[in-house]
C-alpha cells in the first residue's frame, strides 16, 4: 500500500516514564475508511498509545503521521482542526444544557463562535436544523429538549458521539465507547459506531471483544507496551500468543 492509503501512521512510537517503557517501538498503520481496534490486557499500554496519538502525551521517541503530515509535535487542538478528533473528551457536553443545545455549541466550534452563549438567539436557532440532523443520526431526536444531565448513561455516550460528529471529523478515535454499559446500550452504541463509520476512519480502544469482533476490520493486540500481533478477529483468535495473553481474563 502507499502512504495515502493510511490516515494514521505511527513509527517507533515510544513513551518512557522514569526508566519504565509504557510503550516501546510501536509501529501502527490505520487504513483509510476502516475500523481499527486496539486491544490488550490491563496494563498493555493501550491508553498510553491513545494519549500519544491524540497528543495528550508527547512521545519519548518515534513519530506520528496524519495524512502523510508529521504531527508528532502538534497539539491536540491543532490535530482536531485537521479532522482528527478523540470522542468522549469533547468539552461541548454540558449537563445543564439540553441535548439540542449541546450539539449547537459543538457546531459553533468550526465557525469560531465556540461557547459564546450570548450570541443572538436567531444565530443559534439557525443551527437547529443541522443539530437535529445530528441528534437523529445518533437516535436522540426524541431527547432534544431533555437536559444532558438527565440522560441515561448510554444516551449520554450517544450525545458525546453527536458532538464529535458536529466537528465533521475525518478520523475518530473512540476510547472505550461501551465501558460500563448495559447490554442494550452496548448494542445501540455498537450499531451507532458502525453507522457513523461511513466515509470516516475509526480507531477504538475497546474491552468488549464481541464489539471488537463485530466492528473491526483490523485488530492490533498490545502486550507490555509492544505489539503482540495484528490481523482480523479470526486470525487473532487462532493465535496461541493471544490466547495466552488473555488466559483467565475473558476480555481485553
Amino acid at each position: 500500500m502507499t502512504g495515502s492509503d493510511y490516515v494514521l501512521e505511527a513509527e517507533g512510537l515510544t513513551k518512557q516514564f522514569r526508566g519504565f517503557y509504557a510503550v516501546n517501538g510501536v509501529n501502527l498503520k490505520v487504513r483509510r475508511g476502516s475500523i481499527h481496534a486496539l486491544i490488550g490486557p490491563n496494563g498493555a499500554g493501550k491508553t498510553t498509545v491513545f494519549n500519544l496519538l491524540t497528543k495528550f502525551l508527547d512521545p519519548t521517541s518515534g513519530r506520528i503521521l496524519y495524512n502523510g503530515e508529521d504531527i508528532t509535535r502538534s497539539g491536540s487542538a491543532a490535530i482536531a482542526r485537521k479532522g482528527m478528533v478523540r470522542s468522549f473528551q469533547i468539552s461541548a457536553v454540558f449537563p445543564q444544557l439540553t441535548t439540542l443545545e449541546n450539539v449547537r455549541v459543538a457546531l459553533q466550534q468550526p465557525t469560531g463562535l465556540t461557547h459564546k452563549f450570548w450570541k443572538a438567539e436567531k444565530v443559534l436557532d439557525s443551527m437547529n436544523e443541522q443539530a437535529m440532523g445530528l441528534l437523529e443520526a445518533v437516535g436522540l431526536q426524541d431527547f432534544a429538549r431533555v437536559h444532558a444531565g438527565e440522560l441515561p448513561y448510554g444516551r449520554k455516550r450517544s450525545l458525546e458521539i453527536a458532538t464529535t460528529l458536529a466537528l465533521d471529523p475525518e478520523f475518530m478515535l473512540l476510547d472505550e465507547p461501551t465501558a460500563g454499559m448495559a447490554h442494550e446500550d452496548v448494542s445501540r452504541i455498537s450499531a451507532l459506531i458502525k453507522r457513523v463509520s461511513k466515509d470516516r476512519t475509526i480507531l477504538l480502544v475497546e474491552h468488549n471483544l464481541s464489539v471488537v469482533s463485530d466492528l473491526s476490520d483490523t485488530i492490533t493486540v498490545l502486550q507490555r507496551g509492544e505489539i503482540l500481533v495484528e490481523g482480523d478477529y479470526e486470525t487473532l483468535t487462532n493465535n496461541p500468543d493471544v490466547r495466552e495473553a488473555y488466559m483467565g481474563t475473558g476480555h481485553a
